[in-house]
């Protein structure tokens, strides 16, 4: 391990499309070692994938190089802060020479890295007919011609690998998100392949760092606490020392807040089993982590555990599958709602009948949701009559001369509908391609990783004690229960959820994750005994298609909740308003609790 005692780390990026206000703000912040930027989702890679078959110069996160870094170049080489960014999409060498173009117009002298190797669409036709199974459902592997993009999920490594050789921008793939936060800690700090504890603390820093200001107030449960700030939100800043504890904060003066429910918040984001949060590193444990608030805006994380990871590399593929698309309408006036639903059955007949006559097939699913009629409760709490909702009709089919024709029976009932019907400027909606999600599982030795420093390449080597797949989940600690039964002579009242907790939601494929945060330790026995698997699975029973499982995180008091198959596919193959369930705690939190009368008057 390094003497060095710690680096301060800013994350600036959580999505293709985010603000680029958090460069200059971290800059301004001054004695930042790194800048770190999240760029990708698997619908991103299959987006920059159709770009760069348009453009062979495309296929990358063009922002990074034009919003970010043209304006703030300068200001990095002053201050010598060091830039990790995955925004080389399926295309980095493009994106590299782009960066290269800019260093050179400002005459500095800035190394910069490419990472590759994650691309496995050239290895397409040897992966298929190894016949991968889809590692969720047991999918057989799609049709290869149909693929949109396929890689695989690197690691912290070989950005360690870089920044030791010099490099002061790097640019990579596909790489798990938290990695470009862990591979700076990995080589400031010099921590080994075999120091998982060490490996998980730093794959931590970086999960709170991967989503910006989701850490530091966005989307956060209590958030009149900074809504008055929103306009100026601060972006992380996580301060991780050699032996992996780290304290979060932002940028003096910007708006947002650092407590320990905002950063728990983005703990619990999207992990599943928060004993098996497996990644190419390390397979980390963060059911034990501990949070501290140690003055405002200022929280201490540490107790991240971490085992050897799998032998086995996740890989995405994305995939073609027919065409979707949906049409938003509106409605006001009494019983609008029932016109509503009167409108999408007869639009839908008689689309229906069209594709019918024109010879094509029915449609592969559809969709009809009402915003306003509280459609996302399922019934559970639907008003009996609406005076103003949002018709939202969507389908799929496999061609989009389906869609296109259930776009005309609609709009061509314009005038034989009920009344109440109104809508804003626009045309037509267009069809758009259906792009699944295929993941998949594949032994690291397969994958080749290539590092690239200004015309200087070599191969990663590395050595891991990885274990089997099945050691993974066989080498698991006992899940932890709750065994503090609630206790009390006092009378019990049921008080909303939200009163006793918060809670963050998010996906993972055709999965949710429902995190759920007790305010206080004590209430958190309450809250286990009264929201168990059945009760979350009734409150989505209108969506949930599979299991749900319920994990305790003692170290921070909280529970998270994973719903399988709960999300229509998810992503882009997915109908519904909500594709990725970030909505889903704000339901959840809605629930009613039992609790001690006296717990109930002091809320």
């Amino acid at each position: 391990m390094s003497d060095k005692k710690g680096i301060r780390i800013g994350g600036a990026c959580g999505f293709w499309g985010e603000s680029a206000g958090a460069t200059p703000q971290l800059l301004a912040a001054g004695n930042i070692d790194y800048i770190v930027y999240d760029y990708l989702a698997e619908i991103t890679m299959s987006i920059m994938a159709r770009a760069r078959a348009a453009n062979p110069d495309r296929g990358y996160a063009t922002d990074f190089v034009g919003a970010v870094l043209c304006p703030n170049l300068k200001e990095i080489a002053r201050q010598g802060v060091k830039v990790i960014s995955n925004a080389g999409g399926v295309n980095p060498e493009a994106c590299a020479v782009a960066i290269r173009d800019l260093i050179a117009a400002d005459g500095l002298d800035l190394r910069v890295a490419v990472i590759t190797g994650d691309d496995l669409m050239p290895s397409v036709g040897q992966i298929a007919a190894m016949q991968p199974k889809e590692m969720f459902s047991g999918a057989p592997f799609p049709d290869p011609d149909s693929l949109a993009s396929m890689n695989a999920y690197l690691g912290a490594f070989p950005i360690a690998q870089a920044l030791g050789q010099g490099a002061d921008i790097i640019v990579t793939g596909r790489v798990v998100d938290s990695a470009v936060t862990l591979g700076a800690c990995i080589h400031e700090f010099n921590w080994s392949a075999q120091e998982f504890d060490l490996l998980a603390a730093g794959s931590l820093a970086g999960h709170i760092l991967e989503c910006g200001p989701q850490a530091t107030g966005g989307n956060f449960t209590d958030w009149e606490l900074v809504s008055e700030s929103y306009y100026d939100i601060g972006y992380p800043i996580t301060e991780i020392s050699a032996d992996g504890s780290f304290v979060c904060s932002k940028a003096e003066g910007s708006g947002g807040i650092v407590s320990t429910h905002s950063v728990c918040e983005q703990m619990l984001y999207e992990i599943g089993d928060p004993r098996a949060y497996i990644l190419p590193d390390v397979v980390c444990d963060f059911s034990e982590v501990t949070l501290e608030q140690i003055s405002r805006d200022q929280v201490r994380v540490a107790g991240a555990l971490g085992r050897p990871p799998p032998e086995t590399l996740k890989v995405s593929a994305t995939y073609a599958d027919g065409y979707r698309g949906g049409q938003n309408l509106l409605f006001y006036g009494f019983d609008a709602d029932r016109k509503a639903h009167c409108f999408a059955e007869v639009a839908l007949q008689r689309a229906r009948a069209a594709l019918q006559r024109h010879g094509l097939e029915d449609f592969s699913e559809t969709c009809v949701e009402l915003i306003g009629n509280e459609s996302h409760y399922g019934g559970r709490r639907a008003v009996s009559s609406s005076r103003e909702v949002a018709l939202k009709i969507a389908a799929r089919h496999p061609r989009a001369r389906g869609l296109a024709t259930l776009f005309k029976e609609a709009t061509g009932m314009a005038l034989g509908a009920p009344p109440g019907l109104t809508g804003f400027a626009g045309g037509r909606p267009k069809p758009s391609p259906v792009i699944r999600l295929f993941s998949f599982e594949l032994n690291r030795s397969q994958v080749d990783v290539f590092i690239e420093v200004d015309g200087h390449s070599k191969t990663l080597s590395e050595t891991f004690d990885a274990v089997p797949v099945a050691a993974v989940h066989g080498g698991l600690s006992a899940r932890p229960e709750f065994t503090q039964s609630p206790c009390s002579d006092e009378e019990t009242v049921e008080v909303p959820l939200i009163k006793l907790a918060l809670g963050r939601s998010g996906d993972k494929g055709d999965k949710a994750n429902i995190g759920i945060i007790a305010r206080r330790p004590e209430y958190l026995c309450w809250i286990w005994a009264g929201l168990d698997e059945s009760v979350i699975a009734q409150t989505f029973s209108h969506f949930l298609k599979g299991p749900v499982e319920r994990f305790l995180l003692p170290g921070t008091h909280s529970i998270n909740f994973l719903l399988h198959e709960v999300l229509g596919g998810g992503g882009m193959a997915s109908l519904r308003n909500d594709p990725q369930g970030k909505g889903f705690a704000q339901l959840a939190l809605d629930l009613p609790v039992a609790v001690p009368k006296s717990i109930a008057e002091s809320l």
